[in-house]
């Protein structure tokens, strides 16, 4: 075959191959997942070290964007902040308004675009940017290159328009499946505006905490946040931090109930040298750590009635002393307060101050126990189940129907954190007894359920168990794990230390902590 008949044949393959991925990506209606394969089949197609995607939903009456996503590929997470900048200021808006291609070799030289700041700042070598659909345009590719990178050639480029084309119906598809998905799913406005790693669940409760996550997060407003132990109060915090415009700085968590009366105020505000006994050098305190971010104060209704009036003048001066300072130190920190305890009461009994209770008060959220918000159980279950096996490097254990319909049931006084626990102690027994299934005896052993998995014991029998249960299943399987690891090794201990990945000494250590020095093996 000659060289043209063979250009020709590579071609044809090529395009084959490319619509019988676009039919697998039309199988794809979740937008986050088809704007993952979208990208990869582009960066496969045209060899490109950086690329980006973004869809765009635009079914406001208004057309403003009711929600954006995007996934990019090759850049670093400076470099994706410097495209969404380019998104709003730069080639892909024009992409974006003109819906039509914009193809260079070289935009820090192209006479239509290295006049923008953004261009010229990032020297921006080829470029090929296309629309997906136009009229309406649901969103943009885009490819950049550098001048340590080939230039994109026209058929390259020609190529990815085509494809922008061919990819409108599907995100059309996807974008619709969205819309679909958010009447019934109160929390998926707040998905598409925040930042939400970890944040699980649908219910109607936690779609109205994200709300007022989405209000608060832009705002530098002190927080108070109030609700049951266990309920994430730490985690919603970080939440408004990373999508607030204090993101990049730092986020410093203190736990006021664990700090020593003597050294509150020095934990807090910093100590100079000879403040106190232990103050041989300067110390940097939590205020100082944050500056530019955020303070979560945690248990603050635990603070020492001297240090609540240090912190009412940071509130109301945004200035504090260090210990053993007369010079005031200005503080550019945002304050999100936390307790599980009631400050009225608090206030009432003069264990906290009225003047201070009202300056944190200023946005109140008090986040939803896991009884107002039991319909998000199984979807946490199931994550908290994938996290242990992954954590604990297990094999791969599932939770039964009746497992959940027990976990429905129970009683959790402790609320998201206790059912973290229980399941990751309810994996550890599943695979010490060397099941891939979770069941209910492997969460609440000796524990009655019924056939149709409903917890029969009363909740304070219930509450018992789960006070201590973590632990007791970690020493219980660290124990089986020994056991049966010497009993392969013949009582090798410098074998089964190999096979368990601890040091020697280790393993005698745990053979004296759960008495099988002893014990012969097999026995």
């Amino acid at each position: 075959m000659n060289r043209t008949g063979g250009d020709e044949l590579a071609r044809v393959r090529r395009e084959r191959d490319l619509y019988l991925r676009l039919l697998e990506l039309g199988r794809e209606t979740a937008i986050e997942p088809f704007l993952q394969e979208a990208l990869l089949l582009l960066v496969e197609m045209t060899g490109a070290r950086q690329g980006y995607l973004e869809l765009v939903d635009r079914s406001e009456p208004d057309g403003e964007p009711r929600a954006v996503w995007f996934r990019a590929h090759g850049f670093s997470t400076a470099e994706i902040e410097q495209v969404r900048f380019l998104v709003s200021h730069g080639i892909i808006a024009e992409v974006l308004a003109s819906g039509k291609a914009v193809i260079t070799p070289a935009a820090v030289l192209d006479p239509r675009f290295n006049q923008r700041a953004s261009v010229s700042s990032a020297q921006i070598g080829a470029v090929c940017c296309a629309p997906i659909g136009t009229e309406p345009t649901y969103g943009v590719i885009y490819l950049q290159g550098s001048e340590a990178w080939p230039l994109l050639s026209d058929d390259c480029c020609h190529a990815v328009e085509t494809v922008g084309h061919l990819l409108a119906p599907l995100a059309e598809r996807a974008l619709r499946s969205y819309r679909d998905a958010s009447i019934t799913d109160p929390t998926a406005a707040s998905r598409a505006r925040l930042k939400l790693s970890g944040v699980i669940g649908r219910s109607q409760a936690l779609a109205r905490v994200l709300q007022q996550a989405h209000m608060v997060a832009p705002l530098d407003v002190t927080l108070l946040l109030t609700g049951e132990s266990g309920t994430g109060k730490s985690q919603f915090a970080r939440l408004v931090h990373d999508n607030g415009p204090r993101a990049s700085a730092p986020f410093i968590e203190v736990n006021c109930a664990a700090l020593p009366d003597n050294l509150v105020e020095s934990e807090l505000f910093g100590a100079v040298p000879g403040a106190h006994s232990t103050a041989n050098r300067a110390i940097l305190g939590k205020v100082a750590a944050a500056e530019g971010g955020t303070l979560l104060l945690d248990e603050v209704g635990d603070l020492p009635l001297m240090a609540q009036g240090k912190l009412l003048h940071l509130l109301q001066t945004r200035e504090y002393f260090p210990l053993g300072s007369a010079r005031p130190v200005r503080a550019d920190v945002r304050l999100i307060a936390a307790t599980n305890t009631d400050l009225r009461t608090a206030v009432a009994e003069r264990r906290f101050r009225e003047d201070l209770f009202y300056r944190l008060e200023v946005m109140p959220i008090r986040l939803p126990s896991l009884a107002e918000r039991r319909e998000d159980i199984p979807e946490l279950a199931a994550y908290f189940c994938a996290q242990a096996w992954e954590r604990h490097r297990l094999g791969a254990v599932h939770l039964s129907p009746e497992s959940l319909s027990a976990l429905q049931a129970a009683p959790w006084p402790g609320n998201v954190r206790q059912l973290a626990h229980v399941i990751e102690a309810g994996v550890i027994r599943a695979t010490a007894d060397a099941s891939a299934i979770v069941e209910p005896q492997h969460l609440f052993p000796g524990v009655e359920v019924s056939a149709a998995g409903a917890v029969e014991a009363p909740s304070s029998e219930l509450e018992n168990f789960l006070r201590g249960s973590f632990h007791e299943a970690t020493r219980a399987f660290q124990k089986h794990l020994l056991r049966h690891t010497l009993e392969d090794t013949a009582g090798n201990v410098t074998e089964a230390a190999r096979r368990l990945g601890v040091a020697r000494s280790h393993v005698h250590r745990l053979i004296r902590l759960f008495g099988l020095s002893e014990e012969k093996p097999g026995s």
